[in-house]
């Protein structure tokens, strides 16, 4: 039986696919493990400088897998807590990671399939494909960090007005929303994702991963404790070999080679 989330390297980009398209890729126990295990194995691997979060089929991913839910023999909440404890982690790892990741977006990415595309750092979605929140319409409320996401990307109000109304979001209205970077034709969501991904990999790891962190911290501190953590980042930065080679080339007025 295939593994339900493969982890594929291809040159300085790695792709971590949902594999369970029979299902349009909705999460259940295992596949949340291999997704977390396999963020972690990309978070670790220096070859690896920007990763692609994509699913297998018509779907980018349904969700959890809510017949698995039902069928848990500790009941439906017991069933919910393992799944988020596995979801979160995977979610905490895109963040924390100091590479860039990219969601390629090629159908249907509703309820945890939402809130795990918007945990990445960037959207590319296909024309056709649609982003729900789902959860409200089945009596849940949103987990996966949708609740910290969805506001920061579009505002409380609007965030309040997917929730209540769960809407589908086309292609076009999600980037006109700033839910999506990138818009690509049917069929190449996924070529496009790749190419972003390497084009960012060919940049400085250290800067983007600090500037990562600054801008993902920046809603929960004061304007001066943001400047301390700015103070440190750019200092660091400053030391670093690719900080050294950055403004070496501004020096010699060249294109900096980070990789």
């Amino acid at each position: 039986m295939p593994e339900k989330v493969l982890l594929l390297k291809e040159g300085p980009a790695a792709r971590v696919m949902l594999n369970r398209p029979e299902s349009y890729n909705a999460f259940d126990l295992e596949l949340l493990r291999l997704l977390a295990d396999h963020l972690v194995t990309t978070a670790m691997d220096d070859e690896v400088r920007a990763v692609v979060i994509c699913g297998e089929g018509r779907a980018f991913c349904a969700g959890g897998d809510l017949k698995w839910i039902l069928r848990h023999p500790a009941g439906v909440a017991a069933g919910f807590h393992e799944l988020a404890c596995r979801f979160h982690q995977a979610v905490l790892e895109i963040r924390r990671m100091s590479k860039p990741v990219v969601a390629a977006v090629n159908g249907i990415a509703a309820g945890g399939g939402f809130s795990l595309a918007l945990a990445c750092d960037f959207r590319v979605m296909a024309r056709s494909a649609l982003l729900r929140q789902s959860y409200t319409a089945s009596g849940l409320c949103p987990d996966g960090g949708l609740t910290y996401s969805l506001p920061r990307l579009v505002g409380l109000a609007r965030a309040l007005e997917i929730v209540a109304f769960d809407q589908p979001i086309s292609a076009d209205q999600a980037l006109s929303w700033g839910l999506a970077t990138r818009v690509a034709e049917d069929g190449r969501a996924l070529e496009e994702a790749v190419n972003m991904a390497a084009q960012l990999g060919r940049g400085s790891l250290n800067g983007y991963g600090w500037a990562k962190k600054l801008l993902t911290e920046s809603f929960d501190t004061s304007l001066e404790t943001q400047l301390e953590r700015e103070r440190e980042g750019i200092r660091r930065c400053g030391e670093h070999p690719e900080g050294r080679e950055g403004m070496r080339a501004f020096s010699e007025k060249r294109k900096p080679v980070f990789c």
